[in-house]
């Protein structure tokens, strides 16, 4: 095809952010699976006390949403960890309903449990692809539940598995990043219409001067998170670009018309 937006093999993924979503707004819903950094979280400092704020409407898939006119859901909250989205988190809020499936999962897990929690990583190993309740209590095995029990809601979804950025906090929590990223390499080849949005490899690194204009302490100020959502809709506009028959079809299905 002689069109070069479709066939540049020299080209990466983040760089030309797009003024609009690209060809994300192909997905006419999706869901963001995640912690505070999905979910628009602000912190502040007052009177020597620490306070955090869900700003959903300032998540980067709420800019996202605005962007591409899509339905956005935020299946986050500040503090999240896989396990807790399995135990408690996604049940209680009606996340695994079959009303709330969609076209496309972002998943956005891995600080608060392997930076937090120390939890084990794991691997693909730990999945019990028959029955969920069977993985191994690693962070692979919840994460892969996540999957499994999206996938009965919504089968011919779509998932993108995000990476966490690089930093300037020391080799110790580089080395979680990268073994965290070969995770979601592995999660992209063991499960159906999977991809990776790497940010360790093609986003900035979030060093001091990253974190002093897009950040407000710890968490992202309203920049920050216009950026993440500019950066995660070109990424995602490059990966169907670069594998468009893969996404041939995602306009025969609506996310509750899934046999």
């Amino acid at each position: 095809m002689n069109f070069p937006i479709f066939n540049d093999a020299n080209e990466t993924p983040l760089e030309r952010l797009l003024p609009d979503g690209g060809f994300s707004a192909i997905f006419r819903s999706v869901a963001c699976v995640g912690d505070s950094l999905s979910s628009g979280e602000f912190e502040e400092k007052r009177d020597g006390q620490t306070f955090w704020h869900d700003r959903y409407d300032y998540s980067w898939g709420q800019f996202m949403a605005r962007a591409t006119g899509a339905k956005v859901y935020n299946f986050s909250r500040g503090g999240m960890t896989a396990k807790i989205y399995c135990e408690t988190f996604a049940q209680e809020q009606g996340f695994w309903d079959q009303e709330k499936a969609c076209q496309a999962y972002i998943l956005a897990l891995g600080v608060n449990d392997l930076m937090g929690d120390k939890q084990e990583i794991g691997s693909t190993e730990d999945i019990c692809l028959s029955d969920y309740t069977k993985n191994k209590k690693t962070f692979a095995g919840y994460l892969g539940e996540i999957v499994q029990r999206l996938k009965e809601i919504s089968p011919r979804a779509f998932f993108f598995f995000m990476t966490m950025p690089r930093s300037d906090d020391g080799d110790e929590k580089d080395g979680i990043r990268r073994a965290h990223a070969k995770l979601m390499y592995e999660f992209a080849d063991y499960f159906s219409n999977s991809f990776v949005i790497d940010f360790y490899k093609y986003a900035p690194v979030y060093d001091a001067d990253f974190r002093e204009i897009y950040y407000l302490e710890n968490h992202m100020n309203a920049c920050g998170y216009y950026l993440t959502a500019k950066m995660t809709m070109t990424y995602i506009d490059y990966i169907i670009r670069h594998n468009v028959s893969a996404f041939r079809k995602v306009g025969m299905f609506a996310p509750r018309e899934n046999p």
